[in-house]
């Protein structure tokens, strides 16, 4: 390698991408396209980076397959980046397969840390922790290691884990500090505050308070029994039922819970899970029949008993009943919440990290734009969306995941 390409190389690594440009800008040779194509990334003009490491990849050609597996990995990197959640997964995995292959291991647990990122932004949490438990961490220097902690950090966020996520980004803190790169420690910065926000509401006793995510965590190890309104569930210390497939019976719950420890009146449960204006006897037949449903999934949690005007919740062991809700409610709040990270999706990303179809996204997408919150730009498949963080919404760091069982 010459020296040319070798300062280019260091000056990317220090996060230097003009640095790096002077010395490689006018080279079309394959280390060369390389390094553009990563120069170009760090400048934030991604359709420029694919193209320059897609002719970079070319160029290498076929017997040059660890350099190839590195554009490839480069390439990742900035579809995570994008939000491009189409892009190949399995390219990522053949190209971390070769690295290891011809002991590049320091890419290769790079490739990892990536893999792993996709998945914790498309809510796959088990898939992301037993990638990362696969990864060793000490031979990355402190950028790639930063990447890696931010991964560990996320997962640990989203399984309510707060000791271990505090860690994990105090490790991160510390390996961006090493590796000296402006656009690192804002983003570890950026993640750190996710801790100093709320992550839920706590709706108990006829009022309302945010939950930080050390209290959320402190409320589910508690003896209270909660309806988690972000995950659709029903728990207390010892036990978990989801009612995340049968949203009548959880809204039946919630209200009871809301309600609790007096009764809830029949109107009150029938406007809420029905969506009724007036019950009639129709909707009072429903309501007896769904209140016998919701006692057969609440029987190792709590009874649900008749009164003269409605329905009382009476839980077996728990002595407290509280209601945990997002930060805002409202009907797109998940699409939103996404959104709020401040970068670009486009509606095939968005359905792939919600499980949804791509045209209901679209549906909401453009209900949205009209309702000015958010803001499409470009057309055809280059089309994306975006909008400014919103106040109070969860970052995607902290949109719903399983909950951590006792």
């Amino acid at each position: 390698m010459d020296s040319l390409i070798t300062a280019a190389a260091r000056a990317l690594a220090a996060g230097d991408p003009l640095g790096a440009l002077k010395r490689v800008a006018l080279r079309d040779d394959a280390p060369a396209l390389a390094l553009r194509g990563i120069a170009m990334a760090q400048l934030g003009d991604l359709v420029r980076a694919k193209s320059l490491l897609k002719s970079a990849a070319r160029a290498f050609g076929s017997r040059d397959v660890v350099a190839r597996a590195r554009c490839v990995v480069a390439e990742a990197e900035i579809a995570l980046v994008s939000r491009d959640l189409t892009w190949p997964a399995k390219a990522l995995d053949t190209a971390r397969a070769a690295l290891e292959k011809h002991d590049d291991r320091v890419n290769a647990a790079h490739a990892g840390t990536l893999a792993a990122r996709r998945l914790l932004l498309i809510g796959r949490l088990n898939e992301a922790e037993r990638l990362l438990s696969q990864i060793d961490p000490t031979p990355l220097p402190p950028a790639l290691r930063a990447g890696y902690e931010l991964a560990a950090a996320g997962i640990a966020i989203r399984r309510v884990r707060t000791k271990i996520a505090r860690a994990a980004l105090a490790r991160a803190e510390d390996a961006a500090r090493v590796a000296g790169i402006p656009a690192l420690k804002a983003e570890v910065e950026s993640v750190s505050l996710l801790m100093t926000r709320p992550a839920a509401r706590l709706i108990a006793d006829g009022g309302e308070r945010p939950l930080l995510l050390e209290e959320v965590e402190a409320l589910l190890a508690s003896d209270t029994l909660v309806m988690d309104a972000c995950r659709n569930v029903v728990r207390d210390a010892g036990t978990v039922v989801s009612l995340a497939t049968r949203p009548v019976l959880f809204s039946l719950a919630r209200t009871l819970a809301e309600e609790w420890p007096g009764d809830a009146p029949r109107d009150l449960l029938v406007r809420r899970a029905f969506r009724a204006r007036h019950a009639d006897e129709s909707h009072r037949a429903r309501l007896r029949v769904e209140i016998g449903r919701l006692r057969s999934e609440l029987v190792a949690l709590a009874e649900v008993n008749a009164t003269d005007r409605g329905f009382a919740l009476a839980p077996r062991r728990a002595r407290e009943v509280a209601v945990m809700a997002p930060p805002v409610e409202e009907q797109h709040a998940t699409v939103l919440a996404f959104l709020a990270d401040g970068e670009s999706w486009s509606s095939s990303a968005l359905a792939i990290a919600l499980g949804a179809s791509s045209r209901t996204v679209q549906r909401t997408l453009e209900q949205l734009a009209e309702a000015g919150k958010v803001q499409p730009f470009g057309r055809g498949r280059a089309r994306r969306w975006m909008t400014p963080p919103v106040p109070g919404f969860p970052t995607t760091l902290l949109l719903p995941g399983p909950l951590p069982r006792s």
